[in-house]
């Protein structure tokens, strides 16, 4: 099978959708947001160490880049025969390549090929290190979500959809605190405390991604027994999240350990 004839991947129609129209932000903000998100095969020198990855860097179009692909086949059909790859989610390649002068080839000589600059890579890399105000401040009121955008609510659901097993629901709720201050609330319920750090940092990218960045969103963190979750039952919109995994963490992205992330050589 070539990469032509490949089914097109959820990436594939995040890059149609933003080439169909250029003065559209929130496709392109989209696409990036799903290159976050997206497994990718990382092309490497030689095969990977227990701790370091040494990727081939070519010089492209006066940049240096790295070889990126979303699927092992585009992978093989690009370099003809089979070669050392490191199989890493695209915000983890994003990180360690943040300020380091080196942008991403994606998917070269295939319909959604794009070369992503090193000053790209570093614009995303701060993009995704985003997060909300976590807030510990009780509010005077708390009504039903109001005037928030559909796609802001896609983008939310999809995230906690990934973040499965991590609370056991979040409520999404319009609130007034002490002194005047309006907002919405994203109050997640028996979060895994080692998990509270990523679901912080996925609210923000749903916010940053569905383009309203600018836009207010605070994060809470409440027990399964605080009465607050009362108030937030009867008016805010319910997220289920499933039943959170003793001891579990935030999600691994393929091929990495958090505490210990691979180093490039």
């Amino acid at each position: 099978m070539t990469a032509g004839e490949m089914t097109a991947s959820t990436l594939d129609r995040a890059f149609a959708a933003m080439q169909a129209d250029a003065e559209d932000d929130v496709a392109r903000l989209r696409y990036y947001g799903e290159l976050a998100n997206t497994d990718l095969c990382l092309l490497l020198d030689k095969e990977a160490g227990t701790t370091s990855l040494t990727p081939q860097v070519f010089d492209l179009d006066g940049g240096r880049y790295v070889l990126l692909f979303d699927g092992d086949e585009r992978l093989a059909d690009f370099v003809g025969a089979a070669a050392p790859c490191a199989h890493l989610a695209g915000r983890v390649v994003v990180g360690l390549l943040a300020g380091k002068g080196i942008g991403l080839a994606i998917n070269l000589e295939s319909s959604a090929s794009i070369l992503m600059p090193a000053e790209a890579v570093t614009w995303l890399d701060d993009m995704l290190t985003r997060a909300p105000d976590v807030v510990e401040a009780v509010p005077e009121t708390v009504e039903a979500p109001e005037g928030l955008p559909g796609v802001l609510l896609e983008a939310l659901a999809d995230k906690l959809a990934r973040a499965a097993g991590q609370a056991r629901a979040a409520y999404l709720a319009k609130v007034t605190y002490h002194g005047g201050r309006r907002g919405h609330i994203l109050a997640f319920s028996g979060a895994n405390p080692r998990a509270e750090a990523a679901l912080a940092r996925a609210t923000g990218e749903a916010l940053v991604f569905s383009g309203l960045d600018a836009g207010e969103l605070d994060v809470a963190f409440l027990g399964t027994e605080d009465p607050m979750l009362d108030v937030l039952g009867r008016v805010a919109l319910r997220f289920d999240m499933g039943v959170v995994e003793p001891g579990a963490g935030a999600t691994v992205p393929p091929g990495t350990d958090p505490a210990k992330p691979p180093v490039l050589r």
